[in-house]
């Protein structure tokens, strides 16, 4: 795979405005970072010191530039989405649903290049058809079927015409995950429900994002006649455009996405100001193993803790699995965990990435087995070609055996967010109230986004989907990662949703619910406050 096909540059988009400045931010290859001992990076880091534009854009760990903004770019683009938004609202449903309906013949059309993209920023190929899955079937016919009958109801009764129906917020601001980038377009359709939308991209991971807002989403809206103002661009310093935001009188909505630490905090500060926070925060999501378990698919589907090296907030951290079958599942696990091998992503099916934090990892892992932890396998860091390397990169797929439900609650590894290939399994004591055990346990976690089951029996799956109140999703018998059609996938409780948090759809998240009554009988106001027929 080439790189010459991605290499431009991408303005920033205000008010319906192109606009260049003298700044850039830097779409870099995944491979600076594989080889980072080599020529071709050492001369990467020489020309993003001194180098010109023309020889950065040559480089071939160089993806594209994107123009940097200033908080003057950061308050015409508020002011240009406070003017649209009005224009929005009075545009009907069916107006806002046709534009939405139109991006996914663009994405279509773009899909092989996005995904390569995506791959080039360092995305497994398997999360990046992911990604893509997620975005595409959020504008499929159905989809926008789905969000008309969320958005509005009509009902009619022998007095009234009722309509229940969505107001917008206003203005939404956008903070996407710099990990999985393109959500902050599944957030962005927001749009749906008449609000402006202001997007920042992460200047941390530029290409995949930039590049689908300007080919793709920019183009289908420009086209559309939406009003000047209904999208905004932006690429800036996410302290600085974060603040900004707070304490603009003109923002109405924050949609953010990051640990939980930054998030709840965000939204105590949201609150204070009168503005909504939309929050996807952190995950720590479990899944249950029951004794009739399809073993293979349940080993198959554990193993989505690995892909990305478990560096999504959205793949399984960790397992309660039945005793009874607990020792041929560990068996599969480690088998299976010991087959995966890092690579390089672009031109190769590899699901491992390297790990940003693996000083946390090493810590985490040590106080885990210093609890009374097993280690089944994994635990050591190597490098992009599989050989054993103290400084390597990546970090050998690492499962834990954790025996009792009383030692799981005391381990940061199974409470707390791992954010790396780590997957402590729990064995509980066996007894008749070990699926109760179980449910109790899987509510206890303060996090909340997925929780998975695999079973067969029709008893456990119920008690499991009606007394499972952690999450905003449930998944039985399912990859804990894929995505669902029509399903939201996002939103979630407790710190990964925070007060208010769900599942999400971005279009609900983002307006409030409204009842219009319309008297159709003429009936005399006494005779109705007193409930005359």
């Amino acid at each position: 795979m080439t790189t010459s096909v991605y290499l431009r540059h991408f303005p920033l988009y205000i008010g319906g405005e192109r606009i260049d400045t003298g700044e850039r931010a830097y779409g870099l290859s995944v491979r600076a970072v594989l080889d980072p001992a080599g020529q071709e990076t050492a001369t990467l880091f020489r020309l993003l010191r001194a180098g010109t534009e023309e020889e950065l854009h040559a480089h071939p760990h160089v993806l594209c530039s994107v123009a940097l903004s200033t908080s003057e770019h950061g308050e015409a683009a508020l002011t240009a989405a406070a003017g649209a938004a009005a224009q929005l609202r009075a545009r009907t449903l069916d107006d806002r649903l046709a534009v939405v309906g139109a991006l996914r013949e663009r994405f279509l059309a773009h899909r092989e290049e996005l995904c390569g993209i995506l791959r080039m920023e360092g995305c497994p190929r398997l999360l990046a058809e992911a990604q893509l899955n997620a975005v595409l079937d959020a504008v499929r016919p159905e989809s926008l079927e789905l969000a008309r009958s969320l958005l509005r109801q009509e009902i009619r009764t022998p007095r009234h015409a009722i309509t229940l129906q969505r107001q917008p917020d206003g203005v939404v601001c956008v903070d996407p995950p710099a990990s999985s980038p393109l959500f902050g377009l599944v957030a962005s359709l927001a749009l749906v429900a008449g609000n402006s939308v202001v997007i920042r991209v992460p200047r941390s991971c530029v290409s995949s994002l930039s590049y689908a807002l300007h080919t793709i989403a920019i183009p289908a809206l420009e086209e559309s006649g939406l009003p000047a103002g209904a999208l905004n661009m932006l690429c800036a310093d996410q302290e600085v455009t974060m603040r900004q935001w707070l304490d603009s009188p003109l923002v109405n909505s924050i949609y953010y996405f990051g640990s939980s630490d930054y998030g709840l905090a965000l939204e105590r500060k949201c609150v204070e100001r009168g503005k909504r926070p939309i929050l996807e925060l952190s995950g720590n999501d479990g899944v249950l193993v029951w004794r009739d378990a399809d073993l293979d698919h349940a080993t198959a589907a554990l193993l989505e803790c690995f892909y990305a090296s478990g560096q999504t907030c959205i793949s399984p951290k960790h397992a309660l699995v039945h005793p009874a079958v607990a020792g041929d599942l560990l068996d599969r696990l480690r088998a299976a965990a010991s087959e995966l091998r890092p690579g390089d992503p672009v031109c190769s099916d590899t699901v491992l990435s390297p790990v940003l934090r693996a000083t946390a990892f090493r810590r985490c892992l040590d106080d885990a087995l210093r609890a009374g932890a097993t280690k089944i396998c994994g635990g050591g860091r190597i490098d992009v070609h599989g050989e054993p390397d103290p400084e390597g990169l990546f970090i050998e797929p690492t499962v834990l055996r954790v025996d009792g439900l009383d030692l799981a609650g005391t381990i940061d590894a199974v409470r707390g967010e791992a954010f790396f290939p780590l997957l402590p399994v729990v064995v509980p004591d066996d007894g008749p109230d070990l699926l109760d055990r179980a449910i109790a346990f899987l509510n206890g976690n303060a996090y909340g986004l997925r929780n998975s089951l695999w079973a067969k029996d029709p008893a456990v799956i119920e008690q499991f989907t009606t007394t499972v109140t952690n999450g905003g999703l449930l998944k039985v018998n399912d990859s804990h990662l894929a995505h669902v059609p029509s399903v939201p996938g996002l939103g979630g409780t407790g710190h990964s949703g925070g007060t208010h948090g769900e599942a999400a759809y971005p279009f609900l998240r983002a307006s409030r619910l409204q009842a219009v009554a319309v008297a159709i009988t003429g009936t005399h106001p006494r005779d109705a406050l007193l409930g005359a027929s």
